[in-house]
């Protein structure tokens, strides 16, 4: 199993931040009877938010400053099937922080195997809602992503 320990206000796994704890259910399986790709990509996505909220990119703070966020890329890849009553955690890793987009890699775990099931490559790009173009991320906010890439790489 993956090493998962308490520090603070969030979980710390071996390669990143935990953003992601759940279960799935009867309804997240197809006829096959294993989780249906809908269902990996909407827990990525609810990592997604965990991980830009932790890194000064809240909801709040984007509505406030009129700024957004955009996925322009994402890399998917399946590796274990999962069943109905798995639980599973994603950790979450920064890899590249450049002035105005993100990379970022999600990794969905088996909580009881340990196996890595799925992982998401993700590329996004820092908006200004109102101009609809690619801005560069504030002050604070490249502090907080600078720090977390120190951490994650």
């Amino acid at each position: 199993m993956t090493e998962v320990q308490a520090t603070g206000s969030r979980l710390e796994a071996a390669g990143g931040t935990v953003t992601y704890r759940g279960a799935v259910y009867p309804w997240h399986c197809d006829h096959m009877g294993h989780m249906n790709v809908m269902w990996y990509v909407g827990k990525f996505d609810e990592a997604t938010w965990i991980f830009f909220a932790e890194n000064g990119l809240a909801p709040a703070y984007l509505r406030e400053s009129k700024r957004g966020m955009a996925a322009v890329e994402q890399r998917l890849r399946y590796l274990k099937e999962l069943h109905a009553g798995d639980v599973v955690h994603i950790t979450t890793r920064l890899l590249e922080a450049a002035p105005r987009k993100i990379r970022f890699e999600h990794r969905m775990i088996n909580d009881v195997t340990g196996e890595l099931a799925a992982t998401s490559e993700l590329t996004g790009v820092h908006l200004d809602t109102v101009a609809r173009r690619a801005i560069e991320f504030e002050e604070a906010v490249r502090a907080k992503l600078d720090g977390r890439l120190a951490a994650d790489t």
